[in-house]
């Protein structure tokens, strides 16, 4: 009976303990007092911090890592990088396996903001080069606590050891013509070591570098063995993009005037408060075409030029107004705004005296693009209120992960980064 028991007791163990390992780790932001996370490749470029956290090995751009802490005095914060699979589970890899350092950072450069309503910190940290391709995730936790973690971001670094190639082309299938865009690939693998391409080679594709609607491709349509050709052009939709619309926007770049959809603009001695414009649905309007950011955000204020935006920004509690008809589905706010929709103030709520949705955030002054959309389950669909359209610029990421025999890990082996007709401020 003994030993039938520590059975038990042992299988119980393992199985909670691989539970936990297969987690799938996400993009989170964890306490409401940290503000405008985003991690994205050094640039000299205004425009630099809304590229998509995507680095070459060894020869690319080091990271960095923005984020305000809405405090009076600065914290101890410890960054750490985990290795992650194609599944965004925690790899099998040791942190000296794709780490020349002690996997231990200290985020010691920060700045006081300068003569904000709401004070607050601002921290940077520029990410260690890694050794090894693959999906990462850094993970910020407070005063060396692993348990206190404040944010976790994903990260992506690639090696060109696979040829690969993609195009935005019309659906296959002739009803979503009008509304969505395919993306087809060609994977050439004649330099890896790839006896079974079916399980060895997986290709993910996404959209405006969200993770809600990405495709994820194991099975090609077409292979060629003799000359190590692999063809993603799905008959059946699995790799078709709704195209949407262009982004709506808000500019919060002014404190003291209204900024392009703004309604009004309340500057209080400990706050500024402001409303947008009342936002309609689009759907049936005619295609529009205009500058936008495809879903990202810039810090910036024109109310003291010259200086340091990320220092020198306001806080905004900014509300965002959607006149429809109440109904059961939830209402959300998408973006990078709301990490797209997976915050809490993503979800709107239904104001009763004004007859509209309408939800409140707190934003750093800057240019902000968002859209509105239905929330079913774990799906978000934007088209009944935003429209879809075929001729929208959207930007697109290609990524083909392989995994070698006998490898503890998935290898990043190929990207492609699609933009054609690019059109973004």
């Amino acid at each position: 009976m003994k030993t039938k028991f520590l059975f038990y007791l042992t299988f119980a163990l393992l199985f909670s303990s691989f539970s936990a390992f297969a987690q799938q780790i996400r993009d989170e932001v964890y306490k409401d007092h940290i503000q405008s996370v985003r991690l994205f490749p050094r640039g000299v470029t205004f425009d630099a911090s809304i590229d998509a956290p995507v680095v070459p090995l060894f020869t690319g751009k080091p990271l960095l890592l923005m984020f305000d802490d809405i405090a009076f005095d600065p914290e101890m914060y410890t960054a750490k990088l985990i290795h992650c699979d194609a599944n965004w589970e925690k790899s099998q890899l040791k942190d000296n396996d794709f780490l020349t350092d002690f996997n231990l950072f200290n985020i010691q450069d920060y700045e006081y903001s300068v003569n904000t309503r709401i004070p607050y910190i601002h921290y940077q940290f520029e990410l260690p080069k890694v050794t090894k391709s693959g999906n990462y995730i850094v993970k910020v936790y407070r005063q060396r606590d692993e348990e206190d973690v404040i944010l976790t971001r994903r990260f992506m670094v690639y090696e060109e050891t696979f040829k690969v190639g993609a195009a935005i082309v019309p659906p296959s299938q002739t009803t979503d013509r009008n509304e969505a865009q395919q993306i087809n690939a060609v994977v050439n693998y004649s330099a890896g070591q790839v006896t079974n391409p079916e399980a060895q080679i997986t290709v993910v594709m996404r959209q405006n570098q969200r993770w809600d609607n990405v495709k994820v491709l194991d099975r090609p349509t077409f292979i060629n063995e003799s000359s190590k050709i692999l063809r993603y052009e799905s008959f059946d939709g699995a790799n078709t993009f709704v195209a949407g619309n262009e982004f709506r926007f808000t500019d919060l770049r002014f404190m003291r005037a209204t900024g392009v959809n703004v309604d009004n603009i309340r500057v209080e001695p400990d706050v500024i408060f402001a409303d947008g414009l009342i936002d309609r649905p689009r759907p049936g309007v005619a295609y529009s075409q205009y500058l936008d950011l495809n879903g990202q955000y810039i810090i910036e204020t024109k109310d003291r030029p010259g200086g340091n935006p990320e220092i020198e920004s306001e806080y905004i509690l900014m509300t965002f107004r959607l006149s429809i008809p109440r109904r059961e589905d939830p209402v959300v706010l998408l973006g990078a705004l709301t990490q797209w929709g997976n915050m809490k103030e993503s979800q709107m709520e239904w104001d009763e005296e004004m007859n509209l949705y309408r939800t409140s955030l707190l934003l750093k002054q800057g240019w902000y693009d968002y859209q509105y959309g239905f929330k079913s389950g774990d799906e978000v669909a934007t088209h009944e209120l935003e429209g879809s359209y075929f001729e929208t610029e959207n930007e697109y990421e290609v990524l083909v992960y392989f995994r070698d025999l006998g490898s503890r890990y998935d290898q990043l082996v190929g990207y492609v980064y699609l933009h054609p007709n690019r059109r973004r401020l």
